[in-house]
């Protein structure tokens, strides 16, 4: 034991002399449950010849070790006080941070579906080529993919182009009905002023007995009202998605020139915001739903061209550049 206590105190000397916190080093070594009682707890198992000298070398010990402490933590003080510092003040605030406007806008999107009762889904980035394009009526062959055949991973595996993934694993997952939005990043070759290789999207699922376009329409129309505005003008054209028939794109009221014409809606007085369309009942067969029975919608669009409507941006890259300037203003 005596051994013991001398490598004690010769490890705590070297720790205060690394530059250690000693109030650190007091409660790990002179503690209550610190090194030097848990030692001495077994002094009573001594002989009891030598518990006298052990006593007193494990207090000497303990005084030199107090006085060392006491010291480095005196110096640590004074040069606090050398160099202007008052440790008793309180500290400055940093400064906080905020969410990204691309984060606000998909977290507002999600909201508004979410009070008209959805489920928020979110799934894997890096897909099977399976859920990504053939359960969703895009064998290889279809040219629907020219588009989208993007970032493979492995013949077999890819960064998703789209959330719909999402969709196809909850349906064959959850019988219906099913009622979910699925937010996330999606990945795709372009990269101008208006899209980006990567981006965010906001696709929704309504699956149930008796679903048909009227609810659809309904459902995106106090959609785009909260999001817009109660008075913004709505339209849905004819369009084509291979997941959905019939499909339909739809477009508001130019947010810029209020429908009169202007460059950002290419003097149409419109402004394209998302795709929707029934569900194509070739994707229930993949998830072993009746088509006969069950019918259902879905729609997607992307945050990026949301937020920059509401906020007037003419060009997407602002949002990865990590401008501070530009980030402050939301």
């Amino acid at each position: 034991m005596e051994d013991e206590l001398h490598r004690l105190q010769t490890e705590a000397l070297a720790a205060l002399e690394s530059g250690q916190d000693p109030d650190e080093l007091k409660v790990r070594y002179l503690g209550r449950k610190g090194r030097l009682t848990a030692i001495l707890r077994g002094v009573k198992d001594l002989p009891v010849a030598k518990r006298p000298g052990i006593g007193q070398l494990a207090n000497r010990l303990k005084a030199e070790l107090e006085a060392a402490l006491a010291r480095a933590a005196s110096d640590a003080r004074g040069g606090e006080a050398a160099f202007g510092l008052d440790i008793g003040l309180p500290g400055r605030r940093g400064p906080l941070g905020r969410l990204h406007p691309i984060t606000q806008t998909e977290t507002d999107i999600c909201d508004i579906f979410i009070r008209m009762g959805f489920s928020v889904v979110e799934t894997r980035e890096v897909e099977l080529d399976y859920y990504c394009f053939e359960a969703l009526n895009m064998p290889p062959d279809h040219p629907a993919r020219d588009m989208q055949d993007t970032f493979y991973i492995t013949e077999d595996v890819v960064l998703r182009t789209h959330t719909s993934p999402a969709q196809v694993r909850t349906m064959e997952s959850t019988p219906p009905p099913v009622k979910i939005v699925c937010p996330g990043k999606a990945f795709r070759r372009d990269s101008d002023v208006t899209h980006t290789p990567m981006f965010h999207q906001v696709e929704g699922l309504l699956v149930d007995e008796g679903v048909s376009f009227g609810d659809l329409k309904g459902v995106l129309a106090e959609f785009v009202r909260q999001l817009f505005g109660p008075r913004t003008p709505l339209r849905f054209r004819p369009s084509f998605f291979p997941f959905t028939e019939p499909s339909a794109e739809v477009d508001i009221g130019c947010v810029v020139c209020r429908g009169k014409g202007c460059r950002v809606c290419k003097q149409t007085g419109w402004l394209e915001i998302l795709g929707s369309g029934m569900v194509d009942p070739n994707v229930y067969g993949f998830v072993d739903y009746d088509p006969d029975v069950i019918s259902g919608f879905a729609f997607g669009m992307g945050v990026e061209r949301i937020a920059m409507l509401r906020y007037g941006i003419d060009d997407i890259r602002l949002f990865f550049q990590n401008d501070l300037r530009f980030l402050r203003q939301f």
